[in-house]
């Protein structure tokens, strides 16, 4: 059984950077904030399909305050300067129960310029998937920007049956688990 409150694993991306990758805390709303202080405009774009200056303190509350069964969030950190930096996170939050008990999670993911093309969104959502299978998900969904190519592969790459819809520049995910 994966203790997702306390997850945490050490990986090396493709370019032989060490990276631990664990649960989100409730004291990682600094770090939270510097390392979406340092993304660009169109990574923010790209991950919440609009521009914004800074995340909301409702935002932060809902990244830090999680449950870990109904919402699950993992971070990945590099240290820098004798301290760590967050540069990729994952998340998935419980949007629905159907009729015959099958549960649905929204999926999302945010990586650092640097890091993209590393496999770390990938790796996460490997986790996510394992955290999600042992907490009763069956499906995670996530809705993507057409011209996000990068995002869609990692999904088509998961490994599992992913299923796609397009709806006015927008791609609608939905993997069975």
């Amino acid at each position: 059984m994966i203790d997702a409150k306390n997850f945490q694993t050490s990986e090396t991306l493709k370019n032989g950077t060490a990276v631990a990758i664990r649960a989100v805390r409730p004291d990682d709303r600094e770090l939270l904030v510097e390392a979406f202080r340092n993304l660009e405009s169109e990574t923010i774009y790209t991950r919440f399909f609009h521009h914004k200056s800074s995340l909301s303190e409702t935002e932060l509350a809902m990244i830090t305050q999680l449950d870990f069964v109904k919402d699950v969030g993992l971070v990945v950190t590099v240290p820098r300067q004798e301290r760590e930096i967050i540069i990729g996170a994952a998340r998935y939050a419980v949007l629905q129960t159907d009729r015959e008990g099958k549960t649905s999670a929204e999926v999302a993911f945010l990586v650092e310029e640097d890091y993209q093309g590393q496999g770390i969104a990938s790796r996460l959502l490997g986790h996510l998937i394992r955290i999600a299978r042992e907490n009763g998900i069956s499906c995670f969904e996530a809705e993507v920007l057409a011209g996000n190519t990068a995002m869609i592969n990692v999904f088509k790459r998961c490994g599992l049956d992913v299923r796609t819809k397009y709806e006015g520049g927008e791609i609608h995910v939905n993997i069975p688990l």
